[in-house]
């Protein structure tokens, strides 16, 4: 009689699943300061007073920090982590946690997966966790991009996380929820196998400023970058990609 151990039973679809989303969130908690800093860098410049010539209030992913804790203290390098942490859960727990389920189904229960099969199962819970964690990115977003004054005065955008779902949905309907889901997010997904950082760079500063971005600021994501590129200049589409800048 063969004794089939706890230890040897392979994890079910719901623990990979929660497992998934457990690890992203634990990793975003110590990785979110350097996510905030890079916000901060591609929407800087966006402001008229930033396009005229003004002082460059930020320079580079530590010097940001280094401005962020002295003007606005530690606690603004975590702006949106909740909303932050809601991402994690929606989309590593997809895109990881549902990727063995979605390879056996087109695999249809065979053990032996060919690279056709993985990179649809690849494809489709990609697509399936930016359909789902795409407005937690928003909110996100907004909340990292928020500055706060040094005497505390400053106007803030949202109560909260929750009143930010509930606020975007109302004053730009459900679709600013989904800001820049499909041209912006597939784009840096499908070219991260080609020069992943200088593809998807600029498709990340586009998405972060459009997200960002009041009503009627941008007719759309390539009109975005077409007023990064007049009023910029090409530079601006990465920023905040190396430490150095």
């Amino acid at each position: 009689m063969v004794v089939v151990k706890t230890s040897d039973l392979a994890p079910t679809a719901i623990v990979k699943f929660f497992g998934a989303g457990t690890a992203a969130c634990v990793a975003d908690l110590v990785t979110f300061p350097l996510d905030t800093a890079k916000v901060r860098l591609q929407i800087q410049g966006e402001s008229k007073s930033s396009i005229e010539g003004q002082k460059v209030k930020y320079k580079g992913v530590f010097g940001t920090i280094n401005t962020m804790v002295k003007t606005e203290g530690p606690s603004s390098l975590y702006n949106g982590l909740v909303a932050g942490l809601h991402r994690q859960m929606s989309f590593a727990s997809v895109r990881i946690g549902l990727y063995d389920s979605m390879k056996q189904l087109y695999t249809k229960g065979s053990e032996s997966a060919g690279i056709g099969s993985q990179l649809m199962a690849g494809c489709t819970t990609g697509a399936m966790a930016v359909a789902f964690a795409q407005p937690t990115d928003v909110v996100k977003v907004r909340f990292q991009a928020q500055v706060r004054q040094p005497d505390g005065g400053s106007v803030k955008r949202y109560k909260g996380t929750f009143d930010a779902y509930r606020t975007i949905a109302r004053d730009e309907g459900i679709q600013g929820l989904w800001k820049d889901n499909m041209p912006c997010h597939f784009t840096a997904a499908f070219g991260a196998g080609f020069c992943t950082t200088i593809v998807a760079s600029p498709v990340d500063v586009v998405k972060t400023r459009f997200m960002n971005s009041v009503p009627g600021q941008y007719s759309s994501a390539i009109n975005c970058a077409i007023t990064m590129l007049i009023k910029e200049g090409p530079t601006a589409f990465y920023k905040g990609w190396c430490m150095s800048q």
